[in-house]
């Protein structure tokens, strides 16, 4: 299909367009398949200007990841020759299943006639023509110090967990060819590295975006009214559904600025480490709204009396499945104890998470005020600057940012396992009635 013909076929009217698409050929009509500048919204194609950075700031299903991946495609098929590419994702697990394996990844989108082929063991991307992408991700940062690239994707830059290292190596690896470019496809999340590329749009930075609902017509329909119950009339909708960066929330008990003083890329040696959980359908004594999801936060102790987070394996799944995610956590790290909330399952919890590993230490916490009045005292020593996040957790930090005590507010899993868990290391000791538990 060339592109003269899908610019005609762009601008007939419906009922022309429609003899015109039935006139073509088998091969045509498959060309026209993959001619994304045809099927794309305006704001998913590459923008014009001398732009170092494409950062497309885009909604929950907005199309970004489609976008990415298209613009990745079409600078291999239109280079004279081979060029080497950066692929960039949260997790090695994030880079192969969404930006190459997903639905809306390279190796789906790309034409039958120009696929490239996927050496997981080498971490590389083939095309026909030589060029090459390899995958990277944020929990390792330092393996993109060193090597150069033509081209990179970086995807979900707001959830990388070491957002600025990651970058910045990537940042000075784009130095082949007359004009090395990065495409960013992300929900925007308030920190630091997404601030500064919004504010260098129109230097060598180029913000476009789009909301959830711009692409409506392409989305599952249970998928769009999830998202819309869940997030919509809310502070994190704004940042969830139509792509905006939000603020503190007036009356929340943390600040970004409070989390971001305090963040580390690693811990010292620990004393103690503890699974906080608060699992899924669980409901506090202020009659908060029950949710699915089941916070999984782990935390340390550290010789300096500090207290260290670094893992959030919250899970939104079957009891099975989150108990799974439970014991993972638990062995991965060498904790000593796993601490859960019981006031909705009772021993449900503590059976459930033994049905995976029998012996494993647990200790069951029962919530005897609300959500909020438990996190205060573990917000005081976030102020007092004696917690640390070794890295970035975007979920678990979005709660604790947004999170206010109102009637009808969605139950915070990831914040009441990580106040569950710091509790148990940090405020061991104090009266329960001071921490608003009945241990």
């Amino acid at each position: 299909m060339s592109t003269s013909l899908a610019s005609i076929l762009a601008s007939e009217p419906d009922f022309s367009r429609q003899r015109l698409l039935e006139s073509l050929s088998e091969a045509e009509a498959e060309a026209l398949l993959y001619d994304w500048r045809f099927w794309a919204r305006p704001s998913q194609i590459e923008p014009p200007g001398d732009w170092r950075f494409w950062f497309f700031k885009a909604g929950r299903g907005a199309g970004k990841t489609r976008s990415a991946a298209e613009w990745v495609i079409e600078q291999v098929r239109s280079s004279p020759t081979p060029i080497r590419i950066a692929l960039v994702g949260k997790t090695p697990a994030d880079a192969r299943d969404v930006m190459v394996n997903g639905d809306a990844g390279i190796i789906q989108r790309s034409p039958p006639w120009f696929c490239p082929v996927y050496h997981s063991s080498k971490r590389l991307v083939l095309w026909p023509n030589g060029s090459t992408a390899t995958l990277y991700s944020s929990y390792q940062y330092d393996t993109l110090r060193g090597p150069a690239h033509h081209i990179a994707w970086a995807d979900e830059i707001a959830s990388w967990r070491y957002p600025d290292a990651t970058f910045s190596n990537l940042d000075f690896g784009l130095r082949l060819g007359e004009n090395p470019r990065c495409v960013i496809s992300s929900t925007p999340r308030p920190i630091r590295l997404v601030k500064d590329l919004i504010a260098r749009d129109g230097k060598d930075v180029v913000v476009t975006g789009g909301s959830t609902y711009d692409n409506r017509a392409n989305l599952p329909k249970a998928f769009l009214d999830a998202i819309i119950r869940r997030y919509e009339g809310t502070p994190l909708g704004e940042q969830e559904i139509h792509a905006r960066v939000i603020g503190d929330t007036p009356g929340a008990l943390w600040r970004r600025a409070m989390i971001d003083a305090t963040r580390v890329v690693r811990h010292p040696d620990l004393v103690r480490v503890v699974v906080g959980v608060d699992p899924q359908g669980t409901k506090s004594a202020d009659g908060e709204e029950a949710t699915h999801e089941t916070g999984i936060i782990c935390a340390g102790l550290g010789e300096d009396g500090h207290g260290y987070v670094f893992d959030d394996a919250s899970i939104d799944d079957l009891p099975d499945k989150w108990a799974a995610a439970v014991v993972a956590c638990f062995n991965r790290f060498g904790a000593d104890l796993v601490c859960g909330e019981v006031n909705f399952g009772g021993q449900m919890v503590e059976w459930t998470i033994r049905t995976v590993q029998p012996l494993i230490p647990f200790k069951p916490v029962v919530a005897s005020r609300g959500k909020y009045i438990r996190a205060e005292p573990i917000s005081a020593l976030y102020a007092q600057g004696r917690v640390h996040h070794v890295g970035m957790f975007g979920g678990l930090e979005d709660e604790m940012c947004s999170y206010v005590s109102r009637p009808g507010a969605r139950s915070p899993n990831r914040l009441d396992a990580l106040v569950i868990g710091l509790t148990e290391l940090m405020l061991e000791g104090r009266a329960p009635g001071d921490l608003g538990l009945s241990l």
